[in-house]
């Protein structure tokens, strides 16, 4: 029985965390090409660099900012809400969601050697993603996740053998020879 249940967690869990792992990794990835873009333009370009010469606390206050600024968006979604409009509320909170998250990846990304140097940040830091990498590790560790694993590289086999020009693409973009 416990073997049983042990297999029915894990086609419930597999599917779930693998939903949440893709989602994340593709989110940040398009995310970070997004943000790194931006910061191309010199506004963005000049505020990262004074950004990045400000003392630990600054480059705190700036990290949690963008919490804060999400803050109406997540405002409009309770009039939605008020008004019956639940599609605008989700997608009002969808967007915002991914405003902050480009935002505060964008931030983390440029800021974290600064805020490293504050203890407790480095040491919270340090957990979560040790924790993160714990509980991937965990994850994958799951023969459903294997057997998934080895599906997706079954078909993009297939799909290189049947469409060489888009892998070939693929592996000329990926070594900057495009």
């Amino acid at each position: 029985m416990k073997d049983r249940l042990k297999y029915l967690l894990e086609l419930a869990l597999v599917p779930v965390a693998a939903g949440i792992v893709f989602f994340e990794q593709t989110l940040i990835r398009w995310l970070n090409v997004g943000m790194a873009a931006l910061a191309r333009w010199t506004p963005v370009a000049r505020l990262e660099a004074w950004l990045i010469r400000q003392p630990p606390w600054v480059a705190f206050l700036s990290f949690v900012a963008p919490s804060i600024l999400i803050l109406p968006i997540k405002l409009s979604a309770v009039m939605f809400v008020a008004h019956k409009q639940f599609g605008m509320a989700v997608g009002a909170v969808i967007v915002g969601k991914i405003l902050a998250t480009a935002i505060v990846a964008r931030l983390y990304r440029i800021l974290r050697p600064t805020l490293m140097t504050i203890g407790w940040f480095a040491a919270a830091d340090t957990w979560f993603f040790h924790w993160r990498d714990q509980a991937y590790a965990f994850v994958r560790s799951l023969p459903a996740w294997q057997k998934a694993e080895a599906l997706v590289a079954r078909v993009r086999a297939w799909a290189a053998e049947r469409f060489p020009e888009l892998t070939a693409h693929r592996a000329r973009k990926k070594s900057g020879l495009h």
